[in-house]
């Protein structure tokens, strides 16, 4: 089956998924690093309420800019939208803070997992709802945590930085769920972790996503394991989308499979050869 007729099927697939009411819309960004690297050049998709949906490609493709840009962290590294928009429910977030963000419903895992290691892992997670006043209904939430992380638990009294690399992927998603957000970006989740570790976490975001109804943006360079947990893809390649579908069509692309998957029932090809699949030219 040709990528034309793959991706003709994989929009008619989508079709009944992407007619949710979209949480966030992302329009024809650019992105510029230091006022001359251009990063992202014209990237848009759309995440629909309660879903899932993850952000594919190499090492540089572009992946955790597009979550900077969502969450505002772009100025802490003196980067800056400079055409397109972001709308989340409906409001425009371009010019709001990273605060402002979280106060929105929207918070980023960020890559590396960056707990605050002279802090305990109890303490770390009662950070994530530094903008909430409630104490009981925080108490709560801690506990709602401690059930999806029983690791957690019984490693609450120790310190982050003594903690595993699996614990510390945990402890902070664990605290971006004590914000009580709408919508989740996560950043590289699978780095550093054994394939078994790297399994349990997606086991513990899809239930998140389908019990707690938080909606998932994942950047992942694993698009094995990203393909069996999202609902749909999008594949950025040197700052550009360059092919979207529903997982399971993603997942049978051919191209996709002998570049992303490592899979090939021709053999191996030489990546001219790979990359002929059709490049995305509609914006959302």
């Amino acid at each position: 089956m040709s990528a034309e007729t793959l991706q003709s099927n994989a929009a008619a697939d989508a079709a009944p998924g992407q007619t949710r009411e979209p949480v966030l819309q992302v329009n024809n960004i650019e992105v510029i690093y230091d006022h001359v690297i251009l990063v992202l050049k014209g990237v848009s998709f759309e995440v629909p309420k309660e879903g899932i949906v993850a952000l594919l490609g190499a090492n540089g493709a572009g992946k955790s800019t597009t979550l900077k840009s969502i969450s505002n962290l772009l100025r802490a590294e003196r980067g800056e939208i400079t055409k397109g928009t972001i709308h989340m429910n409906g409001k425009l977030t371009n010019d709001l803070t990273a605060n402002d963000m979280v106060k929105l419903g929207c918070v980023q895992v960020m890559e590396g997992r960056h707990c605050f290691e002279h802090l305990t892992i109890e303490e770390n997670l009662l950070t994530g709802a530094y903008t909430r006043g409630s104490s009981r209904a925080v108490k709560d939430d801690l506990e709602m945590v401690y059930d999806y992380f029983p690791r957690l638990k019984e490693r609450y009294k120790s310190l982050a930085g003594y903690t595993s690399g699996g614990e510390q992927q945990m402890c902070a998603i664990g605290r971006a769920l004590m914000a009580r957000p709408s919508i989740i970006l996560l950043d590289e989740p699978s780095m550093g972790l054994a394939p078994q570790l790297v399994e349990q976490i997606f086991e513990i975001v899809k239930k998140l996503n389908q019990e707690q109804k938080v909606t998932i943006l994942l950047a992942e360079q694993n698009t094995n394991v990203a393909l069996r947990y999202a609902d749909y893809g999008y594949i950025l390649e040197n700052g550009r989308v360059v092919l979207d579908g529903t997982a399971e069509a993603l997942r049978e692309n051919e191209d996709v499979k002998e570049f992303y998957l490592g899979l090939s029932s021709e053999g191996r090809k030489n990546f001219r050869e790979v990359k002929h699949y059709k490049r995305r030219k509609r914006w959302l």
